[in-house]
């Protein structure tokens, strides 16, 4: 199985509140990276945010061995010759180490980057941008007169198709459009955090619309995670966030979200419907699921509470629905994935990169200048 967590700002125990935010620069974003790759997780999804996503998972790679990075990309803001040439000259550099994760996003958001389609129309674009992704991917090149792109012979000078391997393609989204995109173009189904039984009844819907295709994929979900060396522990922490939700943090999260015309978040949003109740296990929407994050945070808002014991067999209930890829996280990002990859990550068949990097000492430093000089 997959195991990834999540690298974005913001971050901080309460990070809807200008006191619980944590600064994220560089410096931040090494110790998560290496943090990662130390304790076992299978890589790092690097979402959208105030950051590039590329130049940071960059800036990141020096800095890891076996780590994969789940770099967000948004089809038709860069042209797809160009994301497939930065894509595998990351492959290269990386020995292998990338991995595509294709946001349709939302109206508003893609809106300030001066995309304007709208939804359907968005995903119709994605799918002409991937079928060209998979021709350059496979060598080919490509004269193209589209409804939304036009290329003239291109062709991608690397190696594709057998020097370097295509980056797997991961991708979400819930409504139709999208569900027959991912059937069609990607190797990784992922769905935001809801129910086993929501999860199962989507991943049969992406099945068979694959199957007619011939074709069969993965399946991933994107979840917060509390846990603690006790249940009771576990919702003494989650009580403790929900404590620091205020009024207006969560108004301002609600407009926000409302103005999404992203099926998937008007379906996070319907798990706890924008009220903040007195009791937060009222928003416990199945066994050890809450919902109450959702209240501040914008995109998945569930997570799983409990135990040690207690996150497996949650995490068991999704992987018995098909999932086999989780992309976890919690607040703050650095002390959650130290808490959950020792209490958790040691005790799952987690999937790694053999490392391919050359290992260094100061002894083996040192013999190489002393040998420099010997040679002078």
């Amino acid at each position: 199985m997959n195991v990834l967590w999540y690298m974005c700002a913001p971050d901080g125990a309460y990070p809807w509140q200008p006191e619980g935010s944590r600064q994220v620069d560089y410096g931040y974003y090494r110790q998560l990276a290496q943090a990662y790759d130390h304790l076992g997780y299978t890589g790092a999804l690097f979402a959208t945010g105030a950051h590039d996503v590329w130049v940071l998972a960059g800036a990141l790679l020096p800095y890891t061995e076996r780590m994969k990075f789940l770099v967000a990309v948004h089809p038709g803001l860069i042209a797809p010759t160009l994301l497939a040439k930065m894509a595998a000259t990351f492959q290269e550099f990386s020995r292998g180490r990338l991995l595509i994760n294709v946001v349709s996003g939302d109206a508003k958001m893609l809106g300030a980057y001066g995309m304007t389609l709208p939804h359907d129309q968005r995903y119709d674009m994605a799918d002409e941008y991937l079928t060209l992704w998979h021709r350059l991917f496979a060598g080919e090149s490509v004269t193209h007169q589209g409804k939304y792109f036009s290329t003239e012979g291109a062709k991608l000078a690397l190696p594709v198709g057998t020097g370097i391997a295509p980056p797997p393609l991961w991708f979400g989204g819930s409504s139709d459009k999208a569900l027959d995109v991912a059937a069609k173009h990607v190797d990784v189904y992922l769905s935001w955090g809801e129910t086993p039984d929501q999860i199962r009844q989507k991943i049969d819907a992406v099945k068979e619309r694959a199957g007619r295709l011939g074709r069969t994929l993965e399946y991933g979900i994107r979840l917060y995670v509390i846990v603690r060396e006790t249940d009771a522990k576990a919702w003494d922490a989650a009580n403790d966030l929900y404590e620091r939700m205020d009024a207006v943090a969560i108004a301002a999260n609600q407009r926000f979200v409302s103005k999404s015309d992203s099926v998937g978040q008007q379906r996070m949003s319907a798990l706890h419907g924008g009220h903040k109740p007195d009791d937060l296990r009222d928003l416990e929407i199945a066994p050890n699921l809450w919902a109450g994050i959702g209240l501040v945070r914008p995109g998945p808002g569930t997570a799983i509470v409990g135990s040690p014991d207690t996150v497996l067999r949650t995490m068991d209930a999704y992987r018995l629905a098909g999932v086999d890829t989780f992309i976890l996280s919690g607040m703050p990002l650095l002390e959650e994935a130290y808490r959950f990859g020792e209490l958790v990550l040691p005790r799952l068949d987690v999937t790694r990169e053999v490392s391919q990097a050359k290992h260094f000492t100061w002894s083996t430093l040192f013999d190489k200048d002393l040998g420099s000089a010997k040679s002078a």
